[in-house]
């Protein structure tokens, strides 16, 4: 048996978000724990599923926060480093009109770059029945290096390997990188979620179907878990293709509403056979996925954004 349902790698950072104006005029920000795999993970939290962060903080008070946060949301913070020379990373998220956003990173150097490949311990990453990642560990040589012992290790144990390329443009020193260790990850994993800009930028088509064949025919990954904003999702898997289509909610912006649909996809893949799954099934999967993102969208920030199984059924039943 192993100890963690999930253990994930990655940045581990602030989200500031806008939150109205001062008496003045002023913008007024809203200091957000957030982060990709942490999204996920703190998802898998709220629907009972025991996880575990790999990553590294600054030594200051947005370090002790993120510590802080992810310990009361349940996430075991034993592999969590502190960096006591490089800030922790934040990033200023810009709301557009419709909802998307738009980032500002502060992270040259940021602490999550700072992870060390002697910082990995494999015995730890053995632990998990699923191992997550995604690209933002992958823009400098050390993280890189740290994050592919990582997958090595939790490969040679046995575990599923789920990535999320989670493009962010800004963080790279050339797209032809970026690209480059995106492909890294689709080599690597058996599950794949991807958002619909980032099936078109890997792929270079336009049609969505045809991007994924094109993973597919290169990469062969079991399952891809396609994301297309409030239009719904995909799921392309042992030849079929499955597709529901979002929920309406008010949004209020768009800020880990990709990684809470992964988190309860990978919730459903713990719950079910990953080997044997049916039409249905991730007909199922999509739906809850679906409507759990869209619930994120009505809120400020991420990892303490994430609704409750109840909260996602109550609006399932309701469509």
């Amino acid at each position: 048996m192993k100890k963690y349902d999930v253990i994930a790698l990655g940045e581990l950072l602030i989200d500031f978000t806008m939150n109205g104006q001062s008496e003045q005029g002023n913008n007024i920000f809203e200091a957000c724990p957030g982060g990709a795999p942490c999204n996920v993970l703190a998802m898998l939290n709220k629907l009972g599923k025991k996880t575990a962060f790999i990553g590294k903080v600054g030594n200051d008070q947005f370090g002790i926060l993120l510590r802080k946060t992810l310990i009361e949301v349940g996430i075991d913070t034993s592999n969590l480093f502190t960096d006591n020379e490089v800030n922790t990373t934040l990033a200023f998220v810009h709301t557009l009109a419709d909802g998307d956003r738009e980032f500002s990173f502060y992270r040259n150097p940021g602490a999550d770059m700072m992870l060390k490949e002697d910082e990995i311990d494999a015995d730890f990453i053995s632990q998990a029945k699923i191992f997550h990642f995604g690209t933002l560990s992958m823009t400098q040589d050390e993280v890189r290096a740290a994050t592919k012992k990582a997958v090595k290790s939790a490969k040679q144990s046995g575990a599923l390997i789920s990535f999320d390329p989670n493009l962010r443009e800004p963080l790279w020193s050339s797209l032809e990188l970026a690209k480059e260790q995106m492909e890294y990850g689709f080599s690597q994993c058996d599950i794949l979620k991807i958002s619909d800009n980032e099936i078109q930028f890997v792929s270079g088509k336009e049609d969505y179907d045809e991007g994924i064949q094109y993973l597919q025919e290169k990469y062969h990954i079991p399952l891809i878990l396609l994301t297309m904003g409030k239009e719904g999702s995909r799921a392309y898997y042992k030849g079929m293709r499955v597709e529901r289509s979002g929920f309406s909610v008010e949004t209020i912006e768009t800020t880990g509403a990709g990684d809470t649909f992964g988190g309860s996809a990978l919730n459903y893949i713990l719950e079910h056979d990953f080997y044997e799954l049916t039409e249905a099934q991730l007909g199922e999967l999509l739906v809850f996925a679906n409507a759990a993102a869209a619930i994120v969208t009505t809120k400020k920030g991420a990892i303490l954004a994430m609704p409750e199984r109840k909260e996602i059924e109550r609006i399932m039943v309701d469509k």
